[in-house]
């Protein structure tokens, strides 16, 4: 049995966006889709979601938001298979618990707190660092939307391992979309390394460089003989290489370490970076060390 896309959703704008996505992945897949909503209150205070029903927003309950979520996911794929569970526990937790059975989960970039839409929501975060499957985190203008694709590209952040999780996630993500994918392997030469010895000047950063496209090789080399396939090396901190390839992609997908045994925060700076800055929708990938 194919596992589903898992949606979590709180009632917010946000996550009703994600609602969207999720239901626009499940269609791609061919996979159902579930609708979780996790509270630890009976009751949902939201003044949108409220109007939207009709009610005084103190009497929004949590099947009213679930319900709200099924049905905005039928009106945009009638032949979806989509269901729902309300889970009284916090947020983080029960998401963390769904992802172990979903084959991806998605949410919203923040919740109800009604930040502004640069910050980056803990449940969120936590979700992203702990999942077990991968975490799409939603973000940028047009994160409501799988197909028909915004910008037609995908960029994947090609990292040390040679056999990759995120890489791919990325192969069978641009395969099921028919767009070409970008990876992308950020370089750096450290100032200490530099010399300014004319005939040497250029001699460091070289070997730095031919370190990374040799990394990128191994990483892409099993790839499949039908995907367009983009690879190049960037000079500059990843962080900042990897955001300014978000502003024309359509999906930025990162790799996330994990750990066994340690149940903290498992995002690296890399991953931490662009579900705080990125310009689209981010998917982290948990790779097993």
């Amino acid at each position: 049995m194919d596992l589903p896309i898992v949606v979590g959703v709180d009632g917010s704008e946000p996550s009703l966006r994600a609602v969207d996505w999720a239901a626009d992945e499940a269609v791609v897949r061919g996979v159902p889709l579930s609708v979780v909503y996790a509270c630890l209150w009976e009751r949902y205070e939201g003044a949108a979601l409220a109007r939207d029903l009709g009610k005084p927003s103190a009497q929004v309950l949590p099947q009213e938001i679930t319900g709200a979520a099924v049905q905005r996911a039928r009106d945009r794929h009638p032949d979806l298979k989509v269901t729902a569970e309300v889970v009284f526990e916090e947020p983080e937790y029960a998401l963390v618990r769904e992802s172990r059975n979903a084959s991806a989960l998605v949410v919203g970039n923040r919740g109800r707190s009604g930040l502004a839409a640069a910050l980056l929501g803990s449940v969120s975060l936590t979700v992203a660092a702990q999942a077990h499957c991968p975490v799409v985190v939603l973000r940028g203008s047009h994160d409501n939307q799988v197909t028909p694709p915004v910008h037609g590209r995908i960029v994947v952040a090609v990292g040390e391992a040679e056999d990759s999780a995120a890489v791919r996630f990325a192969y069978e993500e641009a395969r099921r979309r028919g767009v070409p994918l970008d990876a992308v392997r950020a370089w750096r030469c450290p100032a200490h390394e530099t010399t300014d010895h004319p005939l040497l000047a250029d001699v460091p950063a070289r070997l730095h460089e031919q370190h990374a496209e040799e990394t990128l090789a191994k990483a892409l080399r099993d790839a499949p003989p039908h995907l367009e396939l983009r690879s190049r090396t960037v000079e500059g901190h990843p962080r900042r290489v990897l955001v300014d390839a978000s502003h024309d992609a359509d999906l930025l997908i990162v790799g996330a370490k994990r750990r066994a045994g340690h149940h903290g925060l498992q995002l690296g700076r890399v991953a931490h970076a662009a579900l705080h800055h990125s310009a689209c929708p981010v998917a982290v990938v948990p790779q097993p060390t």
